[in-house]
């Protein structure tokens, strides 16, 4: 009779235990795990895994990094925010405030940088300023020195060479203008629903390598789908080339860092005396929770994670371009011009000390005249994409989207030019390899962007901690 009791009395706790949650039954997920869980481990088509990712950008990088988007030097961009759509007529321009870019006026900028858009040695320099102001006349003056024909000849098949990703603003334009990145910051805008979906869309159906037939998930312009559409797209995906399927994580990768950035600087409050922004973890989940998302925003921080280690591969494979000693952050201010190279050479040795790089030789490495076909479609589909950012109906949102385009442009510029990188002459301009500073001012501010959105994958991980 006691054993029955004691048998009876056990089963009866060990229900109790069960029940108030003590008997091994796991906790419910957090929020933190729906979108993260995923998020860690080794990346695809990749050797290095994200926890390495985010010790390395957030304790090394990103400090020093922000300290030098926040110079002179790199704060200014020149841009044409007025450039019509080469695409389609009816854009609906955002008349919301926030979607405004205030442009600087001309005494704001340094003298230096309106000047020139780099600088080497006086005499090189000179060279270049002749070479430049050649090249806007539209020919070769035959009253010009024998060395500035010949330069501006190499100039001019350097700038029609296939080695451009972007179809880039002509800042000689009267409507290109300076615009102070710093005042004009990447947050949310409120420019959402079909318009910004449009751009999207088109970005992805059209210039992705994706036929009509295979349906993208979460499309929100294109009908319900079910379970066996997605994993039709995603089998498509992997059955893709290495060089076209890391053509799409990179949009991805990119759509993903910008919705970070909005959920990140987002709208909290607005009263007549000031207006608050700060992390919105509702907008985030509805962006990246992995049961909301039904499996697909993990699967963007991921490539998010992609794009993070392609622009840092091409900063380190770019140092030997900026440790040049004729090479100046020129903006006319001695002192603070070399304060900002030593800097900038102090973050790209450190970019370069990074154990686990992407190996891009894998890419374009079949048949030759394949290969040469594939990086041509390539280079023409991001082409395309640059163009269509002169579409995007919120002037904020397209200066940011033309300038992280332009710098995911130069990095991919930057990658396939290794040869030409190591041929460069130790001194003077070179030729066969260049970048202009609105090559460099957006290389670095879209690392920047990217560098923030993985310290902000961080601050949202530990807000989601405790929330069910």
């Amino acid at each position: 009779m006691g054993r029955r009791w004691g048998f009876l009395i056990g089963l009866v706790g060990a229900v109790w235990l069960l029940g108030s949650g003590r008997g091994g039954q796991q906790p419910p997920e957090t929020a933190a795990q729906r979108c993260f869980c995923q998020v860690s481990g080794y990346l695809d088509d990749c050797t290095c895994d994200v926890e390495t990712i985010d010790r390395f950008n957030n304790y090394r990088l990103f400090p020093r990094l922000q300290k030098l988007l926040e110079s002179d030097y790199f704060r200014y961009y020149k841009v044409n925010l007025k450039r019509p759509c080469p695409f389609w007529n009816d854009i609906n321009q955002c008349g919301r405030r926030d979607c405004a870019v205030k442009p600087c006026q001309s005494d704001e900028v340094p003298d230096g940088i309106k000047s020139a858009s780099y600088k080497y040695s006086e005499v090189a320099n000179n060279l270049i300023e002749e070479c430049e102001q050649a090249e806007r006349l539209g020919a070769v003056d035959e009253s010009l020195s024998e060395e500035t024909q010949k330069a501006v000849l190499q100039w001019t098949k350097h700038d029609d060479s296939s080695d451009s990703f972007c179809e880039a603003d002509d800042i000689q334009s009267p409507d290109a203008e300076y615009v102070d990145l710093l005042l004009n910051p990447e947050r949310y805008t409120g420019y959402k629903g079909p318009d910004a979906w449009k751009i999207w869309n088109v970005i992805y159906e059209e210039n992705c390598f994706k036929p009509q037939t295979i349906k993208r998930p979460l499309n929100p312009l294109a009908s319900s789908q079910g379970k066996s559409e997605e994993n039709t797209f995603y089998s498509w995906l992997e059955g893709l080339c290495v060089e076209k399927r890391a053509f799409y994580r990179l949009i991805s990768g990119l759509h993903a860092s910008i919705n970070v950035h909005l959920s990140a600087r987002y709208l909290l409050q607005e009263t007549w005396l000031e207006k608050k922004w700060g992390h919105n973890i509702t907008e985030f989940q509805q962006r990246f929770d992995g049961i909301l998302t039904e499996g697909e925003g993990p699967r963007r921080l991921k490539n998010l994670y992609f794009l993070y280690l392609i622009e840092l591969r091409a900063l380190s494979k770019v140092v030997p371009f900026f440790e040049r000693p004729d090479f100046q952050l020129f903006t006319g201010n001695k002192v603070q011009d070399a304060e900002n190279k030593m800097l900038l050479l102090e973050i790209l040795h450190e970019i370069k000390s990074f154990p686990l790089h992407f190996d891009e030789n894998s890419f374009f490495a079949g048949d030759k005249k394949e290969a040469n076909k594939l990086k041509e479609d390539f280079r023409l589909h991001f082409r395309n994409i640059s163009r269509i950012m002169d579409c995007v109906g919120c002037f904020k949102c397209r200066l940011w989207g033309k300038l992280q385009i332009q710098g995911l442009g130069t990095a991919l510029k930057i990658l396939f030019s290794e040869k030409l990188i190591a041929n460069m002459p130790e001194s003077g301009p070179s030729y066969e390899f260049h970048l202009t500073r609105q090559e460099i001012v957006s290389l670095f501010n879209a690392f920047g962007r990217i560098s923030t959105s993985v310290k902000e994958l961080e601050n949202f991980r530990n807000l989601l901690q405790n929330i069910h």
